[in-house]
């Protein structure tokens, strides 16, 4: 009998973009000597998509792909009954994507009708709710292949994995998407660049960057292993929160020339103070490399 923990990959209403993420995992000849895809929409599996969604036995892993309606059909049968009927034998459940988790851009179609798996762009209630203790989230627009892959290793060989407060790995989004930025140093003392694709300059006060109030690993574990949004000089649209997509991305909304959304753990004064200080000082060695 094969050793291999049995994933069942289901998408519900989706881009394909989790899945065209995870085919660039580099390792993924590793991985597959350690998983076996019981369903793929993409890759070599065991079940036709009408026999997955028909599946009642017990499985390690449901991972699930796209938004949730009580509407959606998949492979000819509801996808709402019939991924009620395959979670009560998974072992694990993963909301893969922001879709996934929240509702995504779906949910903005039709809020009443769409959610994620436990949480919806609210961070309440969705459709599955009640599988929430064994259900991880894993947001991202798309998610990063390595976070998946952590995500199943870590309930693979660990048994368990510590969560935040709507059961995203904390290991993965307990700290934001500014962590490791390499522009941090022009944000502290607020040097700005009024252009995209630029190195050098910060991109939260001019750009909409959302990177200092984001969740996620995308500075720390690169994406293709070279690079980020960030770092190739466009802003984060903050894609692994509930509040994505929001209008207006690629600006900043101000009051009074003072940010409405602060940095994560920074108060109003204190953010005014910090800011208002930086300003007094003329860095020429960073500003001259936006010249």
């Amino acid at each position: 009998m094969s050793s291999k923990k049995k994933i069942l990959w289901l998408q519900g209403i989706t881009c394909n973009g989790n899945t065209q993420s995870f085919l660039n995992y580099p390792q993924m000849d590793t991985f597959l000597k350690r998983y076996q895809f019981l369903y793929h929409p993409y890759l070599d599996s065991v079940l036709t998509l009408k026999e997955a969604m028909m599946y009642k036995d017990r499985v390690d892993f449901l991972i699930i792909e796209g938004a949730i309606s009580k509407d959606f059909v998949r492979g000819g049968l509801n996808f709402f009954d019939s991924i009620k009927l395959i979670a009560k034998n998974a072992k694990h459940i993963i909301a893969l994507g922001t879709c996934a988790t929240y509702g995504g851009i779906f949910k903005e179609y039709d809020p009443q009708n769409i959610t994620g798996v436990i949480y919806d762009k609210d961070e309440k209630e969705g459709f599955l709710k009640k599988f929430e203790p064994k259900t991880f989230n894993i947001p991202g627009c798309p998610a990063h292949p390595n976070w998946l892959v952590f995500a199943l290793d870590a309930l693979s060989f660990e048994g368990k994995m510590i969560v935040d407060e709507i059961s995203r790995p904390k290991e993965i989004f307990g700290y934001l998407t500014h962590h490791g930025c390499t522009k941090n140093e022009y944000f502290e003392w607020k040097v700005d660049t009024k252009n995209f694709g630029e190195k050098e300059g910060c991109l939260f006060y001019l750009q909409g960057c959302r990177a200092p109030l984001t969740h996620g690993s995308c500075n720390k574990i690169l994406w293709n292993e070279v690079n980020s949004k960030t770092r190739s000089g466009s802003p984060c649209f903050g894609c692994t929160e509930s509040s994505f997509p929001r209008e207006k991305m690629f600006e900043t909304k101000t009051f009074m020339s003072i940010p409405a959304d602060l940095p994560k753990g920074i108060s109003k004064r204190a953010y005014l103070t910090v800011t208002g200080i930086a300003k007094t000082f003329h860095i020429k060695r960073l500003k001259d490399k936006l010249v």
